[in-house]
């Protein structure tokens, strides 16, 4: 018997399918991804304690009255608008950056106006805006 050599093919493997696979994947991934935006404005939430917190400077502070009305620094402002929020604090706080602002609101205020007060303090310059709270007794 007589064997002949026969011709020799090189195998071959097709991707053509497995990269069109792949690029939907990609796709589908960068289409369904969110992105986080962070704010300007940095909230840090006090924790309550029995000790309160000494600072080395008067912080600037809101106080929000239950019918949304204002006061820097103690000071009553004749009306509720932005624009006069945003005068009084510009007078008291000179240059914002680096100096700590302090909301005192009511818990009776509306979520309005706290919200307002933290948006003109972010576009202010303010970069640490502190929320006061008080201690809750227990079984109160």
């Amino acid at each position: 018997m007589k064997f002949g050599s026969r011709p020799s093919v090189e195998p071959e493997i097709n991707v053509t399918s497995l990269i069109d696979v792949i690029l939907l994947l990609v796709m589908f991934f960068m289409v369904s991804t969110t992105f986080q935006v962070d704010g300007r404005l940095q909230v840090h939430l006090p924790e309550s304690s029995a000790v309160p917190e000494t600072r080395p400077t008067d912080p600037v502070t809101i106080v929000i009255g239950a019918d949304g009305a204002y006061r820097v620094n103690d000071r009553a402002l004749v009306n509720r608008s932005p624009e006069t929020l945003r005068a009084a604090l510009a007078k008291v706080a000179g240059d914002p950056h680096g100096q700590a602002l302090t909301i005192r609101a009511d818990a009776r205020a509306t979520h309005q106006a706290v919200v307002t007060a933290m948006d003109i303090a972010g576009r202010l310059g303010f970069v640490q805006v502190n929320i006061a709270t008080v201690n809750q007794q227990p079984g109160g």
